[in-house]
């Protein structure tokens, strides 16, 4: 990502924080390089096991030019993909945790490594999501893939 692209996304990110200033402070001088976010706002987050989120994915970036943001943390176990708010109270589906409204997400700076959440897909500034009905097939397919090569 470069230095324009993740200044909007940067811009976009702490538009959903309750205090911006301190989100950016928290990404400056944090050791961690980690924000809180609050879920809700701009952005729900479906999260999913990642054995199943990494196919999910490739699935998207093959009917989409461009999926929305995707985090992962350390060791890949559990990925988040970034959904339009709402969306995390109306999802049904056997395994998969919603963080919507009243819930908060560990956001790691746009294009900066840490050691335990990362961007997969960083955001693109412009406020692009994971279309939930896309996700859903995307989500269905993998897990077929899954099924079939176990």
């Amino acid at each position: 990502m470069n230095a324009a692209g993740a200044k909007h996304a940067v811009d976009w990110l702490v538009s959903a924080a309750t205090d911006p200033d301190a989100c950016r402070w928290a990404w400056e001088r944090s050791p961690l390089g980690v924000a809180l976010l609050p879920a809700g706002k701009r952005w729900d987050v479906l999260i999913v096991d990642g054995k199943l989120g990494y196919p999910t994915l490739d699935v998207l970036t093959w009917v989409t030019p461009r999926p929305g943001p995707v985090l992962s943390d350390f060791g890949d176990s559990r990925m988040g993909f970034f959904v339009p708010p709402g969306t995390a109270t109306r999802w049904l589906g056997t395994g998969i945790r919603g963080a919507g409204k009243g819930t908060w997400i560990v956001v790691p700076y746009p294009g900066r490594a840490t050691g335990g959440v990362r961007w997969i897909v960083p955001p693109d500034g412009r406020g692009t999501l994971n279309d939930p009905g896309l996700l859903e097939l995307a989500l269905h397919e993998a897990a077929a893939v899954l099924a079939r090569d176990a």
